[in-house]
C-alpha cells in the first residue's frame, strides 16, 4: 500500500497532464489503495494557476443516490462556492480520521465551502447507499454524500486512493488536490486564499446551503451503534462500550441495568462516572474491578476502577500519533497512540489493536509503559517475526493465554500471534486480503471473510464476528476450517433459529451463551452456543443521555423529517362551542410512540381566522410533549360561521417494541377545510388520522 501524503496545488504543465487523464478516466478504473499517515505532509507546486490554463472540474454524475440532501446537487447549481470533495470509503480508518478536520473547514467557512463526500466503496456491503446512510449518522456527517458504486466520479476525478480530496474554485475549475490524512493546514490555506479573491471579484455565493440531513429523520435509542461488548460470567456481568452515547452500559447478564459510565458527552474528561467523559470507545478488558477501555476516538486508554467509581486516563496524549514509535517502553501517558479498537489481557500485559498506524501494541500495567508489539507500520498481509509482520487496520483481540488472535479487518484475515519467548511470530489462519474478499466458508485460504471486526475464544475455537457479511462465523484454529455458525447474510434483525444481523462488531461469551454487539442494529444480541437460538437482550431503565435528548428537541423546532402531507375531506364544526382536535395514527406492527423523544405537534389557522382559533387564541400553536400517547386529543375554539382551513402537523417518533433497531421519525401534515355553521347536526369535533406502513 502507499505510505506517503501528499497536497498538489497544480502548475499548467501538470493541469495538462491531469487533463488528459479525465479525458480518458471513463474508460479506465485506477487500481484503488489506501493511503495512510505515517510520513510528514510534503507540498509541492503550490502556486497561483494562470487563467488559460485551468480545468474545468467534471460534473457529478453517475452516482446511485444522495444522502444528506433532498435533492441531487450539481457543480453548475452550486456556482459561486467552493466545493471540496471527499473521495471516501466507510471501512477505511484513514478516511475516518480526516472527518474531523472535514468539520473544522465546515465550520470555518459555513456560508462559502460546501464538502461534498463521494464514497467510492472499497467492499460490497458499502455500495449499499442504506449502510452509508447508517455510517453517517454513525459518524455524525453533515455534508451531502453521493454514493459512487460504480466508480464513475472516481474515475471521472482519476482518483486513485482513499482519502483523496480535490477542491474546485467557485466558477466550477479545479485548484488543488490532496491525498491521505493531515492535510487541514494546506487545505484551510488555499480555500482562505480563494474565498478572498473571489469575494473580491463579487463572485462568491455566500448563501447558507439548506440541507436535509440524515440525523433528522430518526430518533435517539437506549444504545447506539455499540461497537464491542464484554461478558463477565464470574461477576454477572455484562459491558456495552455504547460507542454513539460516548459511554459505556453496565447490566447483569439478563439485561438488568445496573449503572452507565460516563455523561454521554464526547470529551476526554477524567473523575467519577457522572462527570467522566468518553469519545466513541469500543474495546474493553477486565481486570477483577478495573476496567479498561479502547478510547477510541480520543486516541486513549482509559481504566475504570469500579469500586472507587471513577475512570483514570493511562496511556495516551490525547492527539492522533501520525509518526512511527519505537519499540521500546516509554511512559505511556507521553505517547500519542492512533485509533485504539480492541484490548486483550494477558497477564499484565494489555495488548491493543491499534487499528491507525496497522499495529498491535503493549501497555506493561506494572511499568505503565507502552510500545509497538508487532506489526511494520505497513499496510499489509504479510507474516514473520514481530518486527517483519504486517498488518491491515487490526481491529479485534482474543487469546487462549499462548495465543493472541487479531481480527485484521482490511485484509479480511484472521491472524494468531505466538506468545512464546524465542518463537514469536505472526501467520495467517484462514482469510484473503485487502482486495479479495467475499463470503466463502472452507480451510486457510480459501476462506473469504468481508472486514470482520470481532472475534472471541470459546473451547478451543474462535467465533468470528463477520461484520460486513452480517454473520457470526467459528473457526477451528487447529484445522484452520471456518463455517457460518448464524446469520443469513443479509442485513437485518430475525431472533430465533434463522437469526439475522447488521454489521455486528463486538462478541463475548459467558455460560454458554455468545453475546453480540449488533451495531448497526443499537442492540446486543444472544445465542444460545448449543441451540443456535438467537434472541435480542433487553435492558430495562435504559435511556439516551439527556444532552442527545436535548439536541433532538433543539433541532425538531427547525426541521420536519419524512413529511408527508395528507388533503382531507371538509368537515363540519357547530359554531360558538369548545370542540375537540382529535388526531389518530396507526403504527407498525411491533412499533410504539417513543415517548422520551420530543414529539411535536403544532396547529395553525391558515384562512378564516374570524371562524377558527387554537384554544389559547392564538393563529398558530406550537408544543413539544416527550410523553406523548395516541389519539391525541387537543382544544378549540368555534366562533362566527364561515369557512376556514386548519393546518395540522405532527412530528412523531417511533421505535420498536424491544427498543432496538432505527428509531424512526416520521411527519404527517393534515390540511382540514372547516366549515363553522349553527347547523344542529354539525360535529363538535374534526378528526384526522393515518396509518404510518
Amino acid at each position: 500500500m502507499m505510505k506517503r501524503l501528499l497536497v498538489e496545488i497544480y502548475s499548467g504543465v501538470m493541469m495538462k497532464k491531469l487533463l488528459a487523464l479525465l479525458l480518458i478516466a471513463s474508460f479506465v478504473l485506477f487500481s484503488p489503495v489506501k493511503i495512510s499517515a505515517t510520513l510528514s505532509i510534503k507540498i509541492k507546486n503550490f502556486m497561483a494557476i494562470r487563467q488559460q490554463e485551468r480545468v474545468r472540474a467534471p460534473e457529478l454524475t453517475g452516482g446511485r443516490g444522495w444522502l444528506n440532501t433532498d435533492r441531487p446537487l450539481t457543480l453548475a447549481g452550486l456556482k459561486g462556492k467552493v466545493v471540496l470533495l471527499d473521495f471516501w470509503t466507510y471501512g477505511c480508518i484513514n478516511c475516518m480520521h480526516i472527518i474531523p478536520d472535514l468539520k473544522k473547514l465546515e465550520r470555518k467557512y459555513a456560508n462559502q465551502l460546501v464538502v461534498i463526500g463521494v464514497h467510492s466503496a472499497k467492499f460490497a456491503n458499502e455500495r449499499e447507499t442504506e449502510n452509508i446512510r447508517r455510517i453517517i449518522l454513525r459518524y455524525e456527517i453533515e455534508h451531502p454524500v453521493i454514493n459512487d458504486a460504480d466508480f464513475k466520479i472516481w474515475n471521472a476525478y482519476a482518483v486513485r486512493a482513499w482519502p483523496t480530496q480535490w477542491l474546485i474554485d467557485p466558477a466550477g475549475y479545479l485548484i488543488g488536490r490532496a491525498e491521505g490524512e493531515g492535510n487541514y493546514e494546506a487545505l484551510d490555506q488555499l480555500i482562505g486564499k480563494t474565498v478572498e479573491e473571489f469575494r473580491r471579484r463579487g463572485e462568491l455565493n455566500e448563501q447558507p446551503l439548506r440541507l436535509a440531513l440524515e440525523r433528522a429523520r430518526v430518533g435517539d435509542l437506549p444504545l447506539a451503534f455499540p461497537g464491542k461488548i464484554l461478558a463477565d460470567a464470574r461477576g454477572d456481568r455484562l459491558f456495552i462500550a455504547d460507542s454513539n452515547h460516548n459511554r459505556i452500559v453496565v447490566t447483569k447478564l439478563d439485561g438488568t441495568l445496573l449503572e452507565t459510565i460516563g455523561t454521554g458527552e464526547r470529551g476526554a474528561q477524567d473523575g467519577s462516572f457522572d462527570h467522566a467523559q468518553f469519545y466513541r470507545p469500543q474495546g474493553m478488558a477486565l481486570d477483577g474491578d478495573m476496567l479498561y477501555v479502547a478510547d477510541t476516538e480520543n486516541h486513549l486508554i482509559r481504566r475504570v476502577d469500579l469500586k472507587t467509581r471513577t475512570v483514570q486516563t493511562i496511556a495516551g496524549t490525547g492527539r492522533q500519533g501520525l509518526e512511527p514509535q519505537e519499540a521500546i517502553g516509554q511512559p505511556a501517558t507521553s505517547i500519542a497512540l492512533n485509533s485504539p479498537w480492541d484490548l486483550q489481557l494477558i497477564g499484565r500485559n494489555l495488548y491493543i489493536a491499534m487499528a491507525g498506524p496497522h499495529q498491535i501494541w503493549r501497555y506493561d500495567i506494572a511499568l505503565r509503559e507502552v510500545a509497538p508489539f508487532a506489526g511494520t507500520g505497513q499496510e499489509a498481509r504479510q507474516d514473520g517475526d514481530l518486527t517483519s509482520a504486517a498488518f491491515a487496520q487490526p481491529s479485534g483481540l482474543a487469546s487462549d493465554g499462548k495465543t493472541l488472535y487479531v481480527s485484521d479487518a482490511e485484509a479480511n484475515i484472521i491472524r494468531a500471534i505466538n506468545l512464546e519467548p524465542g518463537n514469536r511470530n505472526v501467520v495467517t489462519l484462514v482469510g484473503g486480503d485487502l482486495f479479495d474478499f467475499g463470503d466463502v466458508d472452507g480451510v486457510g485460504d480459501d476462506v473469504r471473510l468481508q472486514h470482520p471486526l470481532g472475534i472471541v475464544t470459546y473451547e478451543g475455537k474462535l467465533f468470528i464476528a463477520d461484520t460486513y457479511n452480517h454473520k457470526i462465523k467459528e473457526l477451528d484454529t487447529q484445522s484452520r476450517t471456518v463455517r457460518t455458525f448464524a446469520g443469513t447474510g443479509k442485513p437485518g434483525q430475525e431472533d430465533g433459529a434463522q437469526s439475522a444481523f447488521y454489521e455486528p462488531g463486538g462478541l463475548s461469551v459467558a455460560n454458554g451463551k455468545l453475546y453480540v454487539a449488533d451495531t448497526n442494529n443499537h442492540a446486543v444480541r444472544v445465542v444460545d452456543l448449543k441451540t443456535k437460538q438467537t434472541s435480542t437482550l433487553v435492558i430495562k431503565g435504559l435511556r439516551p443521555p439527556a444532552t442527545n435528548a436535548q439536541v433532538e428537541a433543539q433541532d425538531s423546532n427547525q426541521l420536519a423529517p419524512n413529511a408527508e402531507e395528507i388533503k382531507l375531506q371538509p368537515q363540519r364544526l357547530h359554531a360558538q362551542t369548545d370542540a375537540t382536535l382529535q388526531i389518530e395514527v396507526a403504527l407498525p406492527t411491533g412499533y410504539h410512540v417513543n415517548t422520551l423523544a420530543p414529539n411535536r405537534y403544532q396547529i395553525s389557522i391558515e384562512s378564516g381566522a374570524q371562524s377558527l382559533s387554537t384554544a389559547s387564541g392564538q393563529k398558530t400553536l406550537t408544543q413539544i410533549e416527550q410523553n406523548l400517547s395516541l389519539p391525541l386529543r387537543l382544544p378549540l375554539r368555534s366562533l362566527a360561521p364561515g369557512k376556514s382551513e386548519l393546518r395540522v402537523a405532527l412530528t412523531i417518533f417511533y421505535c420498536r417494541e424491544d427498543n432496538t433497531g432505527t428509531c424512526l421519525i416520521k411527519t404527517l401534515v393534515w390540511r382540514v377545510p372547516v366549515e363553522v355553521t349553527t347547523d344542529a347536526s354539525a360535529t363538535r369535533e374534526v378528526r384526522v388520522q393515518s396509518t404510518i406502513r
